[in-house]
């Protein structure tokens, strides 16, 4: 930002531009050169009094940047600070097994994490941590506002292992309470992404949803995935690589809803990328803050180099005038 502490003093260019213009209309080669000797006129070129009006435009110019820096140019360092806080949110993201499935594009898991991604690049002062799932819970990323470490983790995620495969859905929201229950903020919030059914773990995920609701923590659930026969790959038994195979899902929708309902949340099915990232969408737009900020501005004064640049100016029109453009001895 930029701006002149005392914008008037521009109006002395007035006078300044017009004692400029009379000097430069009067001044010609014969009344302002000094010549030694009348026979150097002989030898002048024609376009000579160029040199006149040099020096002559340099010295009005210092003297217009004299008036600016009396002006006194400012720019100004602005510093925002945020009054108010945001929503506080866990993404629980299934990495079972069945999240291999291809009927998103390139497979399940990629097409949850890039939604994903794609909705915390939507937040502004929100903290999100991650919570991922399978026969078990683990955090994988504290609330935070650095999103680009949340980004850089939630890139990372990948099917878990098989010996902790399985669909801890009670575990996951748990986990996520245990994350969210001490938190000071007005709006607390669990997005729930699974393909499955509750079939692991040692807590029913309605009594955990039960929990959530005790401490104000709203769900949201999204059942990812077409129910019936998908194709998964799978190890090639004659060899590396895999093969596609056609698999029967199962997923609990009826489950997932009752916990969005338990909590005053929302239940959703996505069966495409597009009926996905519509999910996201409508979730961010139902979890909105309003941001208010406090400005701060430092001005720092600038006429310094204007002052400098005038004075080189004034130099450069006496050293023309007086030594590299001076005629005769």
């Amino acid at each position: 930002m930029f701006r002149f502490a005392y914008p008037w003093f521009f109006a002395l260019l007035l006078p300044l531009f017009y004692l400029m213009w009379r000097e430069l209309k009067k001044a010609s080669p014969v009344d302002s050169l000094r010549f030694g000797t009348v026979s150097i006129l002989k030898r002048m070129p024609h376009r000579s009094h160029y040199k006149i009006f040099v020096p002559v435009v340099f010295r009005y110019a210092a003297m217009a940047l004299m008036i600016g820096a009396l002006a006194r140019p400012q720019s100004g360092n602005v510093t925002r600070e945020l009054t108010e806080k945001g929503i506080d949110i866990i993404l629980a993201l299934d990495l079972s097994g069945s999240m291999r499935a291809v009927d998103f594009e390139p497979n399940r898991l990629e097409a949850a994490k890039s939604v994903a991604a794609d909705f915390v690049k939507g937040r502004l002062s929100d903290r999100i941590g991650l919570v991922v799932f399978a026969g078990e819970s683990f955090l994988q990323c504290p609330l935070t506002v650095d999103y680009d470490v949340l980004l850089s983790i939630l890139n990372q995620m990948d099917i878990i292992p098989e010996e902790y495969d399985g669909t801890a859905i009670g575990l996951a929201i748990s986990n996520g309470i245990n994350r969210l229950r001490d938190s000071e903020s007005d709006s607390k919030v669990i997005i729930l992404l699974s393909d499955g059914a509750n079939n692991a773990g040692d807590i029913a995920p309605l009594t955990a949803a039960g929990f959530a609701d005790k401490y104000g923590i709203k769900i949201y659930t999204i059942a990812m995935g077409k129910s019936g026969r998908v194709m998964m790959p799978m190890p090639n038994a004659f060899g590396g690589g895999t093969r596609m195979v056609p698999v029967d899902m199962e997923i609990d929708d009826k489950l997932l809803a009752q916990i969005a309902e338990k909590t005053g949340g929302k239940f959703f099915k996505a069966d495409s990328e597009e009926k996905l990232k519509s999910i996201w969408n409508e979730i961010s737009e139902m979890e909105q803050t309003e941001i208010k900020t406090s400005q701060y501005l430092d001005w720092i004064d600038c006429y310094p180099k204007w002052l400098i640049s005038a004075a080189i100016l004034m130099g450069l029109a006496w050293l023309l005038s007086f030594i590299i453009w001076r005629i005769g001895p």
